[in-house]
């Protein structure tokens, strides 16, 4: 039997301590990090606004890149442009009912109601036809654009395109962008003009404004500025719903329940954008 070892015991007690006494991350654990956990909403906005900006760079290349996939142009056009129409023109006519029913009873107040049509006019064109329009959009088209690429995202069709030696971003997001860029101007002058159909129904047929006053002010305080205001912010808003929707379904995780996130996060995202780009781009155009 060989002799034992004095210092055998005390070796196996200090190894045996050495791992009692390891830290929580040499064990595997990661220590607590409250700064961590209290950036990482900001880290996650970073991030998302990041992998935003390099989608959206990606599909602005794409643009001008064959192959130019026509019918999917077309496709998207209709979804996003025809298919809007009736929400669009029924959002601009009582719009346009509202606002001259409390702009006529307020300026009779002053005896100033001729100059509704022209105050009618300008709102719609500079502010509630681009607003509306963009809203009604995103309610319909972005929460769907949004839904759709996150359910070809979890059910790995993006990754089948990739496979397939198909851009997914040519072929899924860029025809989207170009049809809603083209199509939210178009809708913008729609309800502009559906909006002032329902003003004249209120203000002249129904409260007695004199129609000739109604026309007359319009010709006199309506400017091509004001047209051009609108339109900017309708090519503005149509690339920014795309964009947006796209990026939050392209990027979606975690089946249906992450495609319900993604659509939500599309459409609050997109209307918070919205505002705020229309905030800067009033800004920045009435200083011009």
């Amino acid at each position: 039997m060989e002799p034992r070892s004095p210092n055998s015991s005390t070796g196996n007690s200090m190894s045996t301590a050495t791992l009692t006494d390891e830290s929580p991350a040499k064990r595997g654990k990661k220590p607590p990090q409250p700064i961590y956990e209290l950036l990482q909403p900001f880290l996650g906005a970073i991030n998302g606004i990041r992998s935003y900006l390099a989608l959206t760079l990606r599909a602005l290349m794409w643009v001008v890149r064959p192959p130019y996939r026509i019918m999917e142009l077309l496709k998207a056009m209709d979804f996003v442009g025809v298919q809007s129409v009736f929400i669009v023109s029924l959002t601009g006519i009582f719009s346009g009912m509202v606002l001259a029913l409390q702009t006529t009873h307020t300026l009779r107040q002053f005896s100033a109601e001729g100059v509704v049509g022209s105050v009618v006019a300008i709102s719609l064109t500079r502010e509630l036809s681009p607003v509306f329009s963009a809203l009604m959009v995103t309610a319909r088209a972005g929460s769907a654009m949004g839904a759709e690429l996150g359910n070809m995202r979890v059910t790995e069709q993006i990754d089948a395109l990739t496979t397939m030696s198909v851009s997914p971003v040519q072929y899924l997001v860029v025809p989207r962008m170009i049809a809603s860029i083209l199509t939210m101007p178009m809708l913008c002058v729609l309800y502009s003009c559906v909006g002032m159909v329902g003003a004249w129904m209120i203000a002249v047929e129904f409260l007695g404004v004199d129609p000739g006053t109604f026309i007359a002010n319009i010709e006199k305080y309506l400017t091509l500025n004001d047209f051009t205001m609108g339109l900017i912010k309708s090519v503005v808003f149509g690339f920014l719903i795309s964009t947006i929707s796209c990026h939050q379904g392209f990027y979606a995780r975690g089946g249906a329940r992450g495609v319900g996130i993604a659509t939500t996060r599309a459409v609050v995202q997109s209307a918070v954008v919205l505002f705020i780009a229309n905030y800067l781009i009033t800004n920045w155009l009435t200083q011009l």
